[in-house]
């Protein structure tokens, strides 16, 4: 063998010298100088020295989830009397009570009512405006920001501010009607009107909000499938609809899993306007439960209704999760 390959194969005293001083190949080095990756998956001395100062803000933050939860728990299976007695436990006699009182029948039906009357439009018109907004035009940003006025505005403030505008008499809306040909309505005196009018309101209160947040995934949309179809001879409403529309489908997910959410709960609005009725046509599940326990003093069952309200918001994002990483796999 040559001596100059000899020299470029064979390491130098030097070379060798350095690896036993820094403790030899770096694969051999690396579980030595990270040992407690094992035990803490993708930490970091960081984060492991946080954990000390989070850990009070992890215990009261749990304690003031979990109390609140174990206490209604307590509360539905036993038999809390108006003088603040407890007759002790009862089992499953309070859901039992539920489920052959037709008026928690009628609120969940109300409930439902507005969840997809709401969620429906509020979806169909985001989109329209979202797509408005995603256009690049002058002005595009402050009217976005007065669009946003309704859904940050108190939903107790909305409401005042719908009771004068359904006002038999001085109200806006009867006063165009009027000046349209058409007959004054009893917006929230109407047991067939009342649940649309409530829907309206919620409707114009939080549909810019669908609307922000599709126009933002509308945004962030990759320009290359367009493009690429636009030179196949696609039309801008079949780029649109299958294209645009599946990419966007993650982004209207998680809008509409907002608002489901929170039209589930609805209480705010509905008890501001109608406290649940004429005759308990805006009766919503939420408000049943705050007047059994508050008017009618019946503590345990109103526990009994808020757990089965808590039940249905959990199984509806549980099946909104589902949905949305079953379509994650199948892109």
């Amino acid at each position: 063998m040559r001596p100059e390959a000899m020299t470029t194969t064979m390491p130098t005293a030097t070379e060798t010298q350095r690896q036993a001083r820094d403790g030899g190949d770096v694969a051999h080095r690396w579980p030595r100088h990270r040992p407690s990756q094992r035990h803490f998956p993708g930490a970091t001395p960081v984060s492991r020295g946080l954990w000390p100062l989070m850990l009070p803000a992890v215990v009261v933050t749990g304690l003031l989830v979990l109390m609140p939860v174990v206490y209604t728990v307590w509360l539905s299976i036993s038999d809390r009397r108006p003088d603040g007695s407890n007759a002790g436990f009862v089992g499953v006699a309070n859901f039992s009570q539920m489920f052959d009182d037709p008026l928690f029948w009628d609120s969940v039906q109300v409930t439902l009512f507005l969840l997809v009357v709401c969620l429906v439009a509020e979806t169909l018109l985001g989109l329209a405006l979202g797509y408005l907004l995603s256009i690049d035009v002058p002005g595009r940003r402050i009217f976005q920001g007065v669009m946003l006025i309704p859904a940050i505005t108190a939903s107790v403030a909305v409401a005042l501010v719908w009771l004068l505008i359904y006002d038999p008499t001085l109200g806006p809306a009867n006063q165009i009607l009027d000046a349209v040909g058409i007959d004054p309505v009893v917006w929230l005196g109407d047991p067939d009107i009342a649940p649309w009018s409530i829907a309206i309101v919620d409707i114009w209160q939080w549909t810019p909000l669908m609307a922000l947040i599709i126009a933002a995934g509308i945004r962030a949309l990759p320009n290359e499938p367009f493009e690429a179809a636009g030179i196949d001879g696609a039309s801008n409403w079949a780029k649109a609809r299958h294209i645009g529309l599946p990419l966007l489908m993650p982004v209207i997910s998680v809008a509409v899993l907002l608002r489901t959410v929170d039209l589930v709960r609805f209480f705010d609005t509905v008890y501001v306007m109608t406290q649940g009725g004429p005759v308990n046509s805006t009766n919503t599940l939420n408000v049943y439960g705050y007047r059994s326990a508050f008017i009618d003093q019946e503590a345990s069952y109103a526990a009994a209704l808020q757990l089965s309200l808590l039940l249905l918001v959990v199984m509806i994002a549980g099946v909104f999760t589902w949905w949305r990483r079953r379509r994650t796999i199948e892109y």
